[in-house]
């Protein structure tokens, strides 16, 4: 439900999402938004103060993204998460953001191999909902 509500809330600042898309590094982000300047965001969901405390890979997603968030219910309090992130509170219609993340651009070549992994993660789920019997099927 959080990443549905954050899905919507980061659709109306003009990202579209994809969720739980590989890393380079071998990680997998909850959500990667992207706008139609090429801005890359990180959205790491987390549902209980036991899902925050058990993420030990969270800081690596950083070198992936232009700005990383948290997004959770308003059930956790936002003292719980780290000062260096955004912080979005959503539910299962929408979200708000609470606090903006810093921006720390990515290099361009970062940035290139991010995109290319997007649009190729979208692409292919698109043809899963068009063709679900289809050929070529190759894992993300």
């Amino acid at each position: 439900m959080v990443a549905r509500g954050t899905s919507r809330f980061l659709a109306s600042l003009g990202f579209s999402c994809v969720e739980e898309l590989p890393l380079p590094s071998g990680g997998r982000a909850d959500l990667v938004a992207m706008n139609t300047r090429g801005e890359m965001w990180i959205v790491e969901i987390k549902s209980s103060r036991e899902d925050l405390r058990a993420d030990q890979k969270w800081e690596s997603y950083r070198a992936h993204c232009d700005r990383l968030f948290f997004a959770f219910p308003s059930e956790l309090p936002c003292e719980l998460f780290p000062l260096e992130t955004g912080l979005i509170v959503a539910d299962g219609y929408g979200a708000h953001l609470h606090c903006e993340a810093p921006e720390h651009r990515l290099p361009a070549a970062t940035r290139k191999v991010m995109m290319i992994r997007f649009g190729i993660a979208a692409a292919r789920r698109m043809n899963r909902l068009i063709d679900p019997q289809g050929h070529g099927m190759v894992d993300e």
